[in-house]
């Protein structure tokens, strides 16, 4: 039997907080923190880092299409 085949259709700001989230886990995984018993925990704290950080952003940079109010 063949493995699944998994599709991923994600939007650019899901596409930038994805990569953000990968680096994060890899840091985790190379400096020794991810374990079989807490993988899964590990990715989500990724995932909720990496929005943290998009959303500091977010609210600390003004970009070219945003009108300063």
């Amino acid at each position: 039997m063949g493995k699944k085949q998994f599709y991923a259709n994600l939007q650019p700001s899901e596409m930038a907080i994805f990569g953000a989230a990968a680096n994060i886990y890899a840091a985790y995984v190379s400096s020794g923190q991810v374990n079989d018993a807490n993988e899964s925990e590990m990715i989500k704290k990724s995932i909720q880092t990496s929005i943290k950080l998009a959303d500091i952003v977010e609210k600390a940079v003004q970009s070219d299409g945003e009108i300063a109010g």
